[in-house]
């Protein structure tokens, strides 16, 4: 007897979300439609661009639809319009309200990028990664109109290196979530899946990121500037001011060191570009000056004398 064949609505916008989406063209089911954000200015000249997930399904000749409000009265019956019998969301950016999460026959399903009931919301590769977490994964679990808030159907565990980025980690989630995303959808058309509610007084949140995060306070241990600067790569970066110009700062090492004011620069020599902190030193190994392109330390250093003793500031 040969399997049901779902029709699938795919809401996502990010290349995070394009594994999936990938995934699912290349299973049995049928994408009957995608829904993605909008057309939005992007990157440092602000030129609008279409999103990742908008431009695949292009390519893959599938309907696209951009709604500015999901509760639009067109938007919702040209939803139902294409009869879906399952929604998958992976990366959408908005909470679905309740007329969208009642529309497809089976409901929808979210591949979130964590182990629910911990960071729940928009950044959770993000801010695992500044809170020095050694662990995260993929949680797929059911919609519901509370915050990621949904009984849960398979997780996905993997381990976070102490030097990763938030760049690396997520990519490597995009591929697990999506490698059992499909499995997931199979069980769900006949009907056969396990659903483990959420203990919600674990619960912890990763709100949106905004760009003033960015902004390094020296009195932080080492390991925590260190996460900060992993953890808010690629966007915002971590940023601080010398000689009233920022600097990006885009990889680091933690190391011991003397004690000194914190923001101190303890070296600035060869491959050591080494800062104080509240406990510990900050190596910083690639870094940008505003306007310029990336660099290691030691070529950064080459053109830009600094001197043992200034200190880096968080505002100019």
């Amino acid at each position: 007897m040969n399997s049901p064949t779902l029709r699938l609505v795919f809401f996502g916008t990010p290349d995070f979300a394009l594994p999936s989406l990938d995934a699912l063209l290349d299973s049995r089911h049928s994408i009957v439609g995608v829904v993605t954000q909008r057309d939005r200015p992007r990157g440092r000249g602000q030129k609008t661009s279409e999103p990742p997930v908008k431009a695949r399904a292009i390519s893959a000749g599938l309907p696209v639809f951009q709604p500015e409000r999901l509760k639009d009265a067109a938007f919702l019956e040209a939803l139902a319009q294409l009869h879906p019998d399952l929604g998958v969301v992976a990366a959408y950016g908005k909470l679905l309200p309740q007329p969208v999460l009642a529309t497809p026959r089976l409901g929808l399903i979210n591949v979130h990028a964590s182990l629910l009931p911990r960071y729940r919301g928009a950044a959770p590769v993000h801010r695992a990664v500044i809170q020095g977490e050694q662990e995260t994964g993929v949680t797929i679990m059911r919609m519901v109109e509370a915050l990621d808030a949904g009984p849960m159907l398979v997780k996905v565990r993997r381990s976070i290196g102490p030097d990763e980025t938030s760049e690396a980690v997520e990519r490597d989630l995009a591929r697990l979530g999506a490698a059992v995303l499909v499995p997931i959808v199979d069980a769900l058309a006949t009907g056969h899946v396990d659903e483990t509610p959420q203990d919600d007084s674990l619960a912890t949140y990763a709100p949106r990121l905004i760009k003033e995060e960015g902004i390094v306070d020296w009195s932080l241990s080492a390991a925590a500037v260190h996460n900060r600067i992993r953890g808010l790569h690629p966007w915002p970066h971590a940023f601080t001011f010398c000689r009233d110009r920022r600097l990006i700062l885009l990889r680091s090492t933690v190391r011991s060191g003397p004690s000194a004011r914190p923001g101190t620069i303890l070296e600035a020599n060869g491959d050591d570009f080494l800062v104080a902190a509240g406990e510990g030193v900050v190596a910083i190994t690639e870094l940008q000056l505003e306007g310029r392109r990336p660099m290691i330390a030691r070529d950064f250093l080459a053109g830009h004398h600094l001197t043992q003793g200034e200190v880096l500031a968080p505002r100019p």
